[in-house]
């Protein structure tokens, strides 16, 4: 079978496995078990398809297969299966079995996949039930994702199955376990677009100090155009963080280094006592968290937070100054999409702003269009800083901040907006012309910036004023006189009409 199958028959078949935990499990649980399920599932197929490839090398000789499949990429442990488990779906103890085939799997592809099953547990009762239904659920999740209809070998799909299904669970409990679990990704086209204005180049080492389902970092890699990078990424929520380890070993990026830590309180990528630095940061981190940790910050022993400490109530700077502490001084580069209120707000985020702008690091505000995110509806921004800037570094003369307003770059959708490719290059040609563009950007002096007491609202800059067309008012006027002068002669023939009919009319005309 070689058809191609559609994102969306397998995102069809994740949601009917849905129903088989709704009511009796927490939206913001079950999500996982069927994300785990499927990552199995194409494993399965992909290990499948190799059996298949060395049959017609080796015939019968399944020694020499085996030896063969072990020199893969990864190792599916004999057993281990989807399909082993959907033979014994019938079984009493089919939570106990899938745990034990997880936890081979792990076993097998140690360096790859360590801990990446430790936070799921196809036997609990506290999540799944007594036995009689956790083993009901399990046995219709197991059939949901059976059948030749949803073979997922290579050529059948691509290897961004379980991120785009994570994106679709993720959307359809927006209302529900998407915001409360704080859980929050990015479309594609904007990772695309916040990727290519980080520049990642060859030799690159790339970081997301909130990488959730590590999408973004997947993006950035694809934009260096080699194999020749290194990635890096931290995730707060365990269950996230392993499904960022199975969307790596997904994409063949199984060197990447992603840790499971609090990035703002517990950073783990150290080297020595000093933070790892790196050439390229991008984020999109959860907008202003509350209780990210403030009550920390003064006694930071990465000192991160010298420019000053946000709020308690909201992180936005938190993540944006531990972003730009840990890019490579004199060349690193930061990519960061925030709320517009990171642009404005004053207190102790106002003086942290100020002297990121004073210090020449800010490069671009990029305004994008509202309804891009599923768990949100607001208007967000990309902020762009660049280290090279800094004095010593190779763009020091380099003083004025690029502000582009492409709030109107989207395609309206029912539920959510998009922006496709020609609102990407549009925005990337205006960042890399860095100049004048009647409203859509504007390059704004240190002094302008200064003048405006540091605020990068970006309607202060880019003038989005679309005029009123003038009236004539004579004109209008006459044209009020002739339609009640044709109204008043329609009135007088439809009484003469109404007449000549012997309708009483009441005497008006």
């Amino acid at each position: 079978m070689t058809d191609r199958i559609t994102q969306d028959k397998i995102n069809q078949a994740a949601w009917a496995a849905c129903d088989t935990f709704r009511g009796a499990v927490d939206p913001a649980q079950y999500k996982d078990y069927i994300l785990v399920m499927l990552f199995l599932k194409y494993i399965s197929d992909l290990w499948a398809d190799h059996v298949r490839h060395y049959r017609k090398q080796y015939g019968d000789d399944e020694a020499r297969i085996r030896r063969r499949l072990e020199r893969e990429r990864f190792i599916l442990p004999q057993g281990a299966s989807f399909y082993d488990l959907h033979e014994a779906r019938g079984e009493a103890n089919i939570g106990e079995l899938i745990n034990i085939a997880l936890e081979q799997i792990e076993d097998a592809n140690r360096i790859k996949l360590e801990g990446v099953f430790r936070n799921i547990d196809f036997n609990s009762e506290s999540n799944l039930g007594r036995p009689k239904d956790r083993n009901r659920r399990l046995k219709n999740m197991l059939e949901n994702f059976a059948g030749p209809e949803l073979d997922l070998s290579p050529g059948r799909v691509n290897e961004d199955i379980i991120g785009e299904c994570y994106i679709y669970l993720i959307s359809r409990f927006a209302s529900d376990a998407g915001k409360k679990a704080g859980e929050f990704f990015t479309p594609a086209p904007v990772s695309r677009l916040l990727a290519r204005l980080a520049r990642p180049k060859p030799g690159n080492t790339i970081f997301d100090p909130a990488c959730g389902s590590g999408s973004l970092l997947i993006r950035a890699a694809e934009e260096v155009g080699s194999d020749n990078f290194a990635l890096y990424g931290q995730e707060m929520n365990g269950a996230t963080w392993a499904l960022a380890r199975m969307n790596m070993f997904l994409h063949a990026k199984d060197a990447a280094r992603i840790e499971w830590c609090d990035t703002l309180n517990n950073p783990t990528l150290v080297e020595g006592d000093r933070l790892m630095k790196y050439d390229v940061v991008v984020a999109n981190p959860p907008f202003s968290l509350k209780n990210w940790g403030a009550e920390n910050a003064d006694t930071d022993v990465f000192n991160r937070f010298w420019r000053g400490v946000p709020p308690r109530s909201k992180g936005d700077y938190g993540f944006i100054t531990h972003m730009i502490e840990i890019a490579r001084r004199h060349t690193g580069r930061v990519a960061v999409i925030v709320p517009h209120g990171v642009l404005f707000r004053g207190g102790s985020e106002g003086r942290i702003r100020q002297k990121l702008i004073e210090e020449n690091l800010l490069d671009a505000v990029i305004g994008l269009p509202a309804n891009l995110f599923t768990t949100t509806g607001i208007p967000v921004a990309i902020l762009v800083f660049d280290r090279s800037r800094e004095d010593g570094g190779a763009n020091e003369d380099r003083k004025d901040v690029l502000f582009i307003d492409a709030s109107k770059e989207f395609t309206p959708g029912k539920t959510q907006n998009a922006m496709g490719d020609r609102h990407i290059d549009k925005v990337l040609a205006a960042y890399g012309a860095r100049e004048f563009i009647d409203k859509f950007a504007y390059v704004a002096t240190p002094q302008e910036v200064a003048e405006n007491s540091y605020n990068l609202n970006i309607p202060r800059y880019v003038d989005t004023f679309e005029p009123e067309e003038e009236i004539d008012v004579a004109a209008v006027q006459k044209e009020i006189v002739s339609i009640e002068a044709e109204l008043a002669d329609v009135r007088r023939r439809m009484t003469g009409y109404l007449k000549e009919l012997g309708v009483d009319t009441g005497g008006t005309g």
